[in-house]
């Protein structure tokens, strides 16, 4: 068993070294040809970055299929399924769709009809929904339109899910990694656990989007040298999908054989659970792109503005507005992500344990708290001031309010009062970078020049 994890790790590697070499290059590529849009309103950064990551990304998706393809124990993945082509194609279509976006900004139906056509070519190579195991029931077949449309339907809702999570520096990437570190260890486990050869091409998906997402995240954090765009965030979202489809709709659960025929209910449940979770666990992995894209549709619907207009509504516009910096948002997102996501699996794997239960309670419990912590700012005591950040420290004026009256009062020079007011200082310009979220940077002070007084 030691092997197919070297080999795994191995791939995940190329996959990662080949997409951080690549974005360099790219992001030279992405100044030079002008895919740098201007700051839009609904932006959080402070000066144009380049897009088209999604190049660096796919290129890292190419070399960690050919990587694996001629490994000893990955190359039965390719001989024996059709779905890692079905899989390049559909992505190679998704993708030229997400750079035409990042340089042209192609209109939003154009791109969702583009999401259609790349589905429909994974769906005519194979890769498609089979059956679905329901509570209660059991696997259920499904006819070849229904088990097309249900993929189709997968496909757009998740891509779209992680092109509206993609509002801050890391943030896409980052909880795209955590689904597909979550989605590898359930996939793994019914690969070698029940020895069904079925789960491999989804195994092999989620090692691949690890390392996709891992080689861009170092270029991606804030501040972010350059934005994955719509071709790298559709990208990451149709393989995603693929994994999710894979898994779900192709493992037969019947060879898993865990059924108790003569149980009860509740014990068939528990029994069954593993065979569920490939139906809950694509949904809990994208529970909160999801929430956040259902979310934007009402609102925008209520507002009579076009599903696909852009606004500052998100989930992650929510979290700067209530105080957080843009690096604790992030890290916000990343905790939700991975309590959801972790907490599945593990829920599948021990069910009748109630430590898990209470333990995802408890981590929800410490998550809200970190949620809401700027509308309730405490105040440490003046003699713990020195130890903690400004922000929990005592207003000045309170603490020092003779020095504070002295500072209000206006400076003299040569015993004349200074009346007149400072001269506006322009702003002093962005870095190299751009800046954290919203509100100004804070200005530098004027140097005097030698030899004068002022």
């Amino acid at each position: 068993m030691g092997l197919p994890v070297r080999e795994y790790l191995l791939t995940l590697c190329v996959t990662a070294a080949v997409t951080y070499l690549l974005t360099g290059p790219v992001r030279k590529f992405a100044i030079a040809t002008g895919a740098m849009p201007e700051i839009r309103a609904r932006d959080v950064h402070r000066e144009p970055t380049p897009r088209l990551g999604g190049i660096a990304m796919f290129g890292g998706l190419c070399a960690g299929l050919l990587v694996a393809d001629h490994l000893q124990n990955l190359n039965s993945v390719f001989e024996l399924s059709n779905e890692p082509r079905a899989l390049l194609s559909g992505a190679a279509v998704i993708w030229l769709i997400g750079v035409l976006d990042d340089k042209f900004e192609i209109d939003a139906l154009i791109k969702l009809g583009g999401q259609f056509i790349a589905a429909g070519v994974m769906v005519m190579q194979g890769l498609t929904i089979l059956w679905l195991p329901v509570p209660g029931v059991g696997p259920v077949s499904v006819t070849a339109w229904q088990g097309n449309l249900l993929t189709v339907a997968l496909v757009v809702i998740t891509i779209n899910a992680v092109n509206f999570v993609d509002g801050l520096d890391g943030l896409a990437a980052g909880m795209v990694c955590i689904a597909s570190t979550a989605f590898f260890m359930y996939a793994y486990r019914i690969w070698y656990g029940y020895g069904i050869e079925e789960a491999a091409p989804a195994t092999l998906f989620a090692a691949i989007l690890m390392g996709m997402c891992m080689g861009f995240l170092p270029h991606n954090m804030h501040p972010a040298r350059i934005f994955m765009g719509d071709s790298g965030s559709m990208l990451i979202g149709l393989v995603l999908a693929a994994g999710a489809i894979s898994v779900t709709g192709q493992v037969d659960p019947d060879a898993m054989k865990l059924f108790l025929p003569g149980g009860s209910t509740r014990e068939v449940t528990h029994a069954m659970l593993p065979v569920f979770i490939p139906l809950l666990l694509p949904l809990t992995i994208i529970a909160i792109p999801v929430a956040d894209l259902l979310l934007a549709i009402v609102r925008r619907t209520w507002q009579g503005k076009s599903p696909f207009a852009a606004d500052r509504g998100h989930l992650h516009h929510r979290l700067l507005e209530i105080g957080h910096s843009h690096s604790r948002a992030v890290l916000i997102m990343y905790f939700w992500s991975a309590l959801i996501a972790f907490g599945a699996v593990a829920y599948s794997v021990h069910s009748a344990s109630m430590w898990i239960v209470l333990g995802i309670v408890a981590l929800s419990a410490v998550g809200l708290v970190l949620l809401l912590l700027p509308r309730f700012t405490p105040r440490a005591p003046r003699w713990a001031e020195s130890f903690i950040p400004p922000r929990y420290r005592r207003s000045r004026a309170a603490a020092f309010p003779a020095t504070a009256q002295e500072e209000a009062e206006p400076a003299e020079a040569d015993g004349v009062p200074v009346t007149e007011e400072p001269e506006e200082r322009s702003p002093v310009p962005a870095g190299v970078n751009g800046a954290t979220a919203i509100g100004p940077r804070s200005r530098l002070p004027e140097r005097r020049k030698a030899g004068t007084s002022r």
